[in-house]
């Protein structure tokens, strides 16, 4: 029986629309538009003069019409931590992206011609990112399996050699690696 309700209350949840899953959600200091945040109570304080060096890691693409939910996921990091205190100067973020993420990177008329005449849903955000100083790095080696040039690329976003060179570059710099 208690098999059958932990199925039965997994079941519920998942048939639950996200609206009401996520009601304790709201827009962050920073990221209004994206990188939506919850205000927790805790029981594990963050140091006054606490700082962040954060790498966050993607190769799934974004479906069309979505921003990517590694970039989402790097506007919720800084929102949570500057809505619980931490300075904005604090907090350094960079987003390594390859596989078929890469195409979340660029240019109108790149994306357009490869998706359909869609719009890039990521355009935005990623002004948005790079405008706090978030580094946006694409794998090159990703980049000449696709086929994206360094001119196809949304302004700003960075190509390096290959994303495990990116990962160790950052990690020399007092970058750690989001485990998820």
């Amino acid at each position: 029986m208690r098999k059958y309700l932990l199925a039965l209350s997994g079941l519920l949840c998942a048939a639950t629309p996200l609206s009401a899953q996520s009601s304790a959600f709201h827009p962050g200091p920073v990221f209004t538009e994206f990188g939506q945040v919850a205000t927790i109570e805790t029981t594990m304080d963050i140091p006054a003069d606490a700082s962040f060096a954060i790498a966050f890691d993607t190769a799934t693409r974004a479906d069309v019409g979505e921003i990517n939910r590694t970039l989402n996921s790097a506007a919720r990091f800084i929102n949570m931590h500057v809505e619980a205190g931490v300075p904005l100067e604090n907090i350094r973020v960079a987003v390594v992206v390859h596989g078929g993420a890469s195409l979340d990177l660029t240019r109108a008329e790149l994306y357009a011609a490869r998706q359909d005449g869609a719009e890039n849903a990521n355009a935005a955000a990623i002004a948005e990112l790079l405008d706090n100083n978030v580094q946006i790095i694409l794998c090159g080696q990703t980049a000449a399996y696709y086929e994206i040039g360094v001119a196809d690329l949304l302004p700003g976003v960075g190509m390096a050699l290959s994303a495990m060179t990116a990962h160790a570059l950052l990690q020399q710099n007092g970058f750690t690696l989001n485990p998820f």
